[in-house]
């Protein structure tokens, strides 16, 4: 199981690691260009920087304390943060009504909630 764990949070790393670094390095314009990211239209510049941030935070805290054993405790919380953020992503994209990314959405949101839930519990590491 803690191998699975490993590979799930890795693979939830790589994922909010790209995709908070093209919202921090790219402009709320340059953004909204691209058809998937037409929801950064609710948003200022300086919310977008701070989802952009959450989301590389996270992807460090699912990785690093657990690999280095400084503060694991960082691993499941950075995991609940993902939850978080993938409830508001469903959230914004039911207020647009934009249906299609509400299932990849819900599976990362699971995927999360189970590094979430496993990595809380006595030996998770």
């Amino acid at each position: 199981m803690n191998v699975f764990l490993w590979i799930l949070a890795g693979l939830l790393a790589a994922l909010f690691l790209g995709a908070g670094g093209s919202k921090l390095a790219q402009s709320k314009e340059k953004l909204g260009a691209n058809p998937n990211m037409k929801w950064t239209e609710d948003f200022s510049a300086g919310p977008l920087k701070l989802i952009g941030t959450a989301e590389v935070l996270a992807a460090l805290g699912l990785i690093l304390p657990g690999a280095l054993d400084i503060a694991p405790i960082l691993v499941p919380l950075a995991a609940s943060g993902l939850v978080v953020l993938m409830a508001g992503a469903i959230v914004t994209h039911l207020r647009r009504k934009e249906y299609p990314p509400l299932l990849i959405n819900t599976i990362i949101l699971i995927l999360a909630l189970v590094v979430a839930i496993f990595r809380f519990g006595p030996n998770s590491f």
